[in-house]
């Protein structure tokens, strides 16, 4: 099977909008949503649950009460100003236990606890693997790696030959755990200075993984000049321009109805996204 990513160096640019179009346009296809940490995939194409699962992704220290002697000690070596001898803070824990191992009376312990939620499901465009991260909560990463394990399941019981990925923005640990061993990138990107600066984090980190890029401008018409930018910057890294979509205010009119905007409407954005795809299926082979 081929595996097809769409990340962007920042939030915002519309990634999700043009992954959400390619689910519809696609064929023989698992969708994947990598962005745990907000995912919103899931309101654009309303997949239909069919499984759930806690991920357990982190510990947290627990206090017996009966053992504990107040003594002060786990709240003076604690860095993250996690427990006092009054109560545990859950979201302040990382799990290190330092505490545990410093308790003269032995009344700590590290628990496993779920962090987030991982879903399988079915949309009206194919099945679909998504999660959801608790507010706050460590082990995104890994999260995002239980996904692509669940929608690969899908893919060889099932028979499909591509998996879409929506990556997460940046260059943290989840667009790592997007990006690595895919077989093409789409690099999402907007013609603003931020956008330029953190297109160039993300074609970095995907060069190191070497992993093959295409990029497509959004919103090309508000900066043309720095629109030009990014194309001259794409020509020297030789990487393949598919798309340099216009400002349309019925990109915002389709995600507030939540329907693919290929489906809500055939103006000039949505042409240059069925470019695009049928740039990346020759790509894909």
């Amino acid at each position: 099977m081929k595996q097809l990513v769409i990340v962007s160096g920042k939030g915002g640019t519309g990634k999700t909008t043009v992954l959400a179009s390619f689910a519809v346009l696609a064929r023989d296809k698992v969708l994947a949503d990598c962005d745990v940490d907000a995912a919103n995939l899931y309101l654009l194409l309303h997949p239909q649950e069919e499984t759930q699962k806690e991920f357990l992704g982190a510990k947290i220290v627990v206090r017996d009460l009966g053992r504990c002697t107040r003594c002060g000690e786990c709240e003076r070596r604690c860095r993250f100003d996690a427990i006092t001898v009054e109560a545990v803070r859950e979201a302040n824990c990382e799990g290190c236990g330092f505490c545990v191992l410093t308790c003269p009376s032995k009344a700590l312990r590290l628990e496993t606890v779920a962090n987030g939620v991982l879903f399988t499901g079915l949309t009206s465009y194919g099945p679909m693997a998504h999660a959801r991260l608790k507010p706050a909560a460590e082990n995104s990463g890994r999260l995002v790696t239980h996904v692509r394990q669940a929608a690969e399941n899908i893919a060889l019981r099932e028979g499909h030959k591509l998996i879409l990925l929506d990556g997460p923005p940046g260059i943290g640990c989840t667009a790592t755990g997007s990006l690595v061993d895919t077989d093409l990138a789409v690099v999402v990107t907007e013609p603003s200075l931020s956008g330029i600066h953190d297109l160039v984090r993300v074609v970095e980190l995907a060069q190191q993984l070497q992993v093959p890029m295409a990029v497509i401008i959004n919103k090309a018409d508000i900066n043309r000049e720095n629109s030009l930018t990014i194309e001259d910057y794409c020509e020297r890294q030789g990487i393949p321009v598919l798309a340099s979509l216009p400002f349309d205010e019925v990109v915002v009119a389709a995600n507030a109805a939540q329907i693919p905007l290929v489906e809500y409407d055939d103006g000039p954005v949505t042409q240059g996204i069925r470019q695009a795809w049928e740039q990346l299926e020759v790509m894909l082979g």
